[in-house]
């Protein structure tokens, strides 16, 4: 699974510059920090700037630096539309089920996508329901943990986007057509003998789709909880630039501060093949079998 998993994200990041979860129901939190791992392309998470053990190491690099990151906690953005990622292979049509299809509450299901792949080759889609962004507040939070020497060969997590509901797909190169749908049901009541105020209340969404082939992940949380992270922002400490310290507008001074500091992470492996395999390619373009052996 490794190479395809690791094709799925390589896809995802090339159409988005942002970093793609395999296993969005395991949570990937603004403040964490590690390496990719290679085969896989997973984050490992070596610790989070949130962390207990993370501020004593913070006081007793500096204890003037007074940076308690407890004073400074993500900032969670707004409910934002449906999002939806789909890489150049994968064409969106519109909606359309197929004849014989009878699905309850499909015809006025809110969020819908149909896809058509391209033969020969994988492309992918990822499907967040009512996304909301975690990120660093808007402060000189970055631009203190830049000098961080704990910090100096990490990739550092700068927002990340929640939902209570996903589906990622990676296709299986034979130019299969996908249609999903999101559907929501009666409300569900988990009942409290006698029925008072301490029964719940819910309303159940599932996902319905079409796909019998290719990879297909989804989930959603029955209580619409923010419990998937589908997609987070990877960063790393870039060159020191003097000029932002010359804007005298503090605001800006700061905001320029971080992201001429930190900087977008590349891939760290080579170009991949339609299997996620690594294929490298000299400057003509051509394959080089070779090229590493």
């Amino acid at each position: 699974m490794s190479p395809l998993q690791r094709k799925y994200v390589d896809l995802i990041h090339d159409a988005t510059s942002k970093w793609a979860n395999w296993d969005p129901p395991i949570p990937i939190k603004v403040g964490a920090f590690g390496k990719l791992d290679r085969t896989t392309g997973e984050l490992e998470v070596h610790g989070n700037v949130y962390d207990a053990d993370f501020q004593e190491t913070l006081d007793k690099i500096d204890p003037t630096l007074k940076l308690k990151l407890q004073q400074h906690l993500p900032v969670v953005g707004p409910v934002e539309e449906d999002f939806i990622i789909s890489t150049s292979g994968a064409q969106r049509r519109a909606f359309s089920a197929e004849p014989g299809v009878d699905v309850m509450g499909l015809a006025t299901a809110s969020l819908k996508a149909d896809f058509q792949f391209s033969l020969g080759k994988r492309d992918a889609f990822l499907v967040m329901h009512s996304p909301r962004m975690e990120y660093f507040p808007p402060s000189a939070v970055l631009e203190q943990l830049y000098h961080i020497p704990a910090l100096a060969d990490m990739y550092l997590v700068t927002s990340v986007f929640t939902c209570p509901a996903f589906s990622l797909y990676l296709s299986d190169k034979s130019g299969e057509q996908i249609s999903l749908a999101l559907l929501a049901s009666a409300p569900i009541i988990t009942p409290v003998a006698p029925l008072g105020p301490s029964a719940s209340f819910s309303t159940g969404i599932d996902w319905w789709t079409n796909a019998s082939r290719g990879i297909l992940r989804k989930g959603a949380s029955k209580e619409g909880e923010y419990v998937f992270t589908p997609l987070y922002v990877l960063k790393k400490r870039g060159g020191w630039a003097r000029k932002i310290f010359r804007s005298a507008d503090p605001k800006q001074r700061g905001r320029s501060s971080e992201d001429e500091l930190w900087v977008d992470v590349d891939t760290p492996w080579e170009p991949l093949d339609e299997d996620g395999e690594e294929d490298p390619i000299d400057v003509h373009g051509s394959s080089c079998p070779d090229a590493f052996d």
